[in-house]
């Protein structure tokens, strides 16, 4: 562990990871959130992990009661399955999802994926998560359309693999908690959650940061002085 001084900030390095926060400073944050949050309730798939990668696709850019209402109707219309969406009209899935926005671009990515699933993995997604979770993330990252949020929320929560995905929440969240740096992008910010919580805390830091997220680290006009956790925070006050 390295300590550098920089521009009135503490720096904390693990290996090679920058933070403002030390590990037992992340655990305690962790543990006032365990205490005053209830987890959000996320759209369910039933555990399975091609309508999980469904879901996520379908959740891009937009707001869970449409990833929810969207879904819904895709379920209500077709067996959501490789087999039955890669073979259908794509538009019969855009008018399914359409609430959710973006629809052509999700139908395509979702049609794209199936086809895909079909062809290479016999239409199981589990010969990819029976992987090494980085060759496994690479080769769900190598779908059109399959970035690495979608990748990591299916490992995640279908393969329970010790999975980090970082949303808009996780990701504003964790850089005014000094959880990540300010100025990093995807990667720098899963990286630095990995390595300042353990593996088995993995699915409650990102659940937990969402729902602080929701409900008073917010984008604009965040709820400092109500917050359990403002006395951890370097940003406390100082976000409008």
């Amino acid at each position: 562990m390295v300590f550098i001084a920089r521009q009135s900030i503490l720096w904390v390095f693990f290996g090679g990871v920058r933070h403002t926060l030390t590990q037992t400073s992340a655990q305690t944050v962790l543990s006032a959130l365990k205490d005053t949050l209830a987890l959000p309730k996320l759209v369910k798939a039933g555990g399975d992990p091609y309508q999980t990668l469904v879901v996520t696709i379908i959740s891009q850019n937009t707001a869970d009661t449409n990833t929810s209402r969207a879904f819904e109707n895709l379920s209500k219309r077709f067996e959501v399955t490789p087999q039955v969406l890669a073979n259908m009209e794509t538009a019969e899935i855009e008018e399914c999802i359409r609430v959710a926005g973006l629809f052509q671009a999700k139908a395509k990515t979702i049609q794209t994926a199936s086809k895909i699933i079909l062809e290479k993995f016999g239409g199981n997604l589990n010969p990819i998560l029976a992987l090494p979770i980085e060759e496994a993330r690479r080769t769900l990252m190598e779908m059109p359309g399959v970035g690495p949020k979608t990748a990591d929320v299916v490992l995640l929560f279908s393969a329970h693999k010790p999975a980090v995905p970082v949303d808009t929440h996780v990701n504003r969240v964790s850089k005014r908690l000094g959880l990540a740096p300010m100025d990093g992008g995807y990667e720098d910010v899963r990286q630095s959650l990995m390595s300042l919580f353990e593996p088995k805390d993995y699915l409650s830091v990102h659940l937990l940061l969402i729902a602080h997220g929701r409900k008073t680290c917010k984008a604009h006009n965040p709820h400092c002085h109500n917050c359990a956790i403002n006395a951890y925070c370097p940003s406390n006050g100082r976000v409008t």
